[in-house]
C-alpha cells in the first residue's frame, strides 16, 4: 500500500492524566521497533540527519541524550519529554526545544488475505483503527461477503458481514489477521408457539420480530414472551428474554439476531 492507514491527521500523541478516562486507541500511536523518528532540536543549528530508527528492544540511540533510551511503547510526546529532560540534565541546553514525530511507520501491522485485490501486510498509524479502514484499503472483490477477524490480543475469531456497517466499526489492532471470504451459510433456530419451527437461514440485519413472523408467529398476542439463547465466547449459552408487546409498543428496540441464535416463543 502506498500510504499507511490512519483515521486521524494528528501527528502528536497524548496520554490521559491520572484519574482521567481511558485514551481512545484510535487517537494515539506508541512507537515500536522499525519506526523511523524525526527528532529536531529547534534552537540548535545542525547539519546532521534528524532521522533515527527505533532499534531492537525499542531502543533509540540519540547521541545528545547520552546513553541509548528505551522508547518502545512510548508516544512521541513522551519521547519528546524524555529527550528534553536528558538534554537539560546533561546541560546540553538550558531550554531545549525538541520536536519528535514519526517519519516512517513500520511496527504496527495487520495481515489481510482472501478475496481482496490488495492483500498482504497493512501498516497502522494508530494503536487501533476501524475495520472498514483496513478493508477499504485492501479493496474487496465483488464476491467478498464477510470477514473473519482473528484477534492477536484475545486469540478469538469473529465473523463480520461486510453489509453490517455497525460491525465494520470493530477496532483492528496490531498483529490481527483478517481473512475476507465469500458468504458462509449461517442459521438460526426457532421453536415453541409458532406454526413453522425449525432451522432458518440467517441474513445479516434480521430482527427478532421478523424471525417470529417468518415462522408463523403472532406479534400482538399480549403475553407472548420470546427467549433468545446465544452462545458466548466460552461456549456457554446466555439467555435473553423479551416481551413482544414491549417491542411492538416501542418501549424497547427490536433486537437483531446473530447466526446460531436459538429462539423459543411461548405464552
Amino acid at each position: 500500500m502506498d500510504e499507511p492507514l490512519s483515521p486521524s491527521n494528528s501527528d502528536k500523541n497524548t496520554e490521559p492524566s491520572a484519574g482521567s478516562a481511558p485514551v481512545d486507541p484510535t487517537t494515539i500511536y506508541r512507537v515500536g521497533v522499525g519506526d523511523v523518528l524525526d527528532i529536531r532540536l529547534l534552537n540548535a543549528p545542525t547539519n546532521s540527519s534528524t532521522l533515527y530508527t527505533v532499534q531492537a528492544g525499542g531502543v533509540l540511540e540519540y547521541a545528545l541524550a547520552g546513553d541509548p533510551i528505551v522508547v518502545g511503547g512510548m508516544t512521541t510526546d513522551e519521547i519528546d519529554a524524555r529527550i528534553t529532560s536528558e538534554l537539560q540534565r546533561r546541560s546540553i541546553q538550558a531550554n531545549p526545544q525538541v520536536v519528535v514525530s514519526v517519519r516512517d511507520y513500520a511496527s504496527h501491522t495487520v495481515l489481510v488475505s482472501g478475496l481482496v485485490t490488495n492483500p498482504g501486510g497493512k501498516i497502522l498509524q494508530r494503536e487501533a483503527v476501524p475495520l472498514y479502514v483496513v478493508i477499504a484499503d485492501a479493496q474487496p472483490r465483488p464476491e467478498a461477503a464477510q470477514v473473519v477477524l482473528n484477534s492477536h490480543t484475545t486469540g478469538q475469531s469473529t465473523i463480520i458481514d461486510l453489509a453490517d456497517t455497525a460491525a465494520l466499526n470493530t477496532l483492528v489492532r496490531p498483529g490481527d489477521v483478517i481473512n475476507v471470504t465469500a458468504q458462509t451459510p449461517q442459521f438460526y433456530y426457532i421453536g415453541g408457539d409458532i406454526d413453522v419451527p425449525g432451522q432458518k437461514e440467517f441474513h445479516a440485519g434480521i430482527t427478532l420480530t421478523q424471525a417470529v413472523l417468518a415462522a408463523g408467529g403472532y406479534l400482538r398476542a399480549g403475553k407472548t414472551v420470546v427467549e433468545i439463547a446465544r452462545q458466548g465466547a466460552d461456549g456457554r449459552l446466555n439467555a435473553l428474554r423479551y416481551k413482544l408487546v414491549d417491542i411492538m409498543s416501542g418501549k424497547i428496540p427490536d433486537p437483531r439476531l446473530q447466526g446460531g441464535d436459538r429462539i423459543e416463543v411461548y405464552r
